[in-house]
């Protein structure tokens, strides 16, 4: 450790870690991380593959489904290079230019991930309570220009992030808390001022939270609306067709959550709950999102049953 953090010269590699007290396991660790990965990566081509192929999922529904899968597939792929190296070789360096390009796209397509989690209400919302007009409303060139957009404001949210740790002089802590390069994480490794940095990563982490708040506002919204239906089915029936949005949100925003109430609350936790949080962050969303949408859009599931036919066939 001493090693990590008593150099006075300016540091030129930065340090991730695996699972704290557990390197001789680590292979072991990278063997269903592989597969969580090759899963994750395969079950979201296979979502983009259906929706551009198939004019029967050609609805705004589906369209917002592909935005949610492109930032799950981007979140897997920004994090597999550092994931792999560490659990498979134990090779934890990482320069900072590296680290500084891996946070840039890992905060990019998260935030791009939440920005679509509330179109996907506001989506929910418009096809409950105006249904008759809900392909109006969102035709293909609304819903292509609102995908634009959403990416286009995710990426300029998070482009400073680079350029203001890059202006930070680093030159006594190298050691980062986790598997892969956070912005919150190696902005604490500055010997220089970092008031710019906390500012603005406060101002981001609002964002994601307002995202949040809008989502259940939405959800408000929804559930007026479902009271005032006198037919238990067909309560249900609505209900249903929000299921697979709630469990996305929950997936995604419950380990964010976590791990900011345990680094604010809780400090004293064991680094190995703070550590396999953090991984589930980036790697259970990109995994469960496709699935949780096969089993529940029979559109999809069929889909995917009719082309297994097909290969046994």
């Amino acid at each position: 450790m001493s090693a990590f953090n008593t150099s006075e010269v300016e540091i030129s590699t930065f340090f991730l870690i695996g699972i704290p007290g557990m390197k001789h396991a680590h292979i072991w660790v990278s063997i269903p991380i592989c597969l969580m990965y090759l899963l994750a990566i395969l079950g979201n081509c296979t979502i983009l593959f259906f929706i551009k192929t198939e004019t029967s999922l050609h609805e705004p529904m589906y369209y917002f489904l592909s935005m949610l899968a492109f930032s799950d597939l981007g979140l897997s792929i920004s994090s597999l290079p550092t994931m792999l190296r560490i659990f498979l070789f134990n090779a934890t360096g990482i320069s900072p230019d590296a680290c500084f390009a891996q946070e840039f796209f890992i905060h990019g397509f998260s935030a791009m991930e939440s920005l679509v989690l509330f179109i996907m209400s506001i989506d929910r919302l418009i096809a409950i309570c105006n249904p008759l007009k809900y392909t109006s409303i969102l035709n293909s060139v609304r819903v292509f220009k609102i995908g634009l957009v959403s990416a286009i404001k995710s990426l300029l949210l998070v482009f400073p992030f680079p350029f203001i740790l890059k202006r930070l002089r680093f030159c006594k802590k190298s050691l980062l808390s986790h598997s892969y390069c956070l912005h919150q994480d190696v902005m604490k490794l500055a010997c220089s001022d970092n008031r710019v940095n906390v500012i603005y990563g406060l101002l981001v982490a609002l964002t994601a939270m307002l995202d949040l708040v809008c989502i259940a506002v939405s959800y408000m919204l929804i559930m007026k609306i479902v009271l005032g239906i006198t037919s238990h089915k067909g309560c249900l029936k609505v209900l249903n067709t929000c299921i697979s949005h709630i469990c996305a949100v929950l997936i995604f925003y419950v380990p964010i959550i976590t791990l900011a109430i345990i680094h604010r609350f809780a400090k004293n936790v064991s680094p190995v709950v703070r550590v396999v949080i953090a991984d589930t962050f980036l790697l259970v969303p990109p995994l469960m999102n496709p699935l949780v949408y096969s089993v529940k859009s029979h559109q999809i599931r069929n889909l995917i049953l009719m082309k297994l036919c097909e290969i046994k066939g």
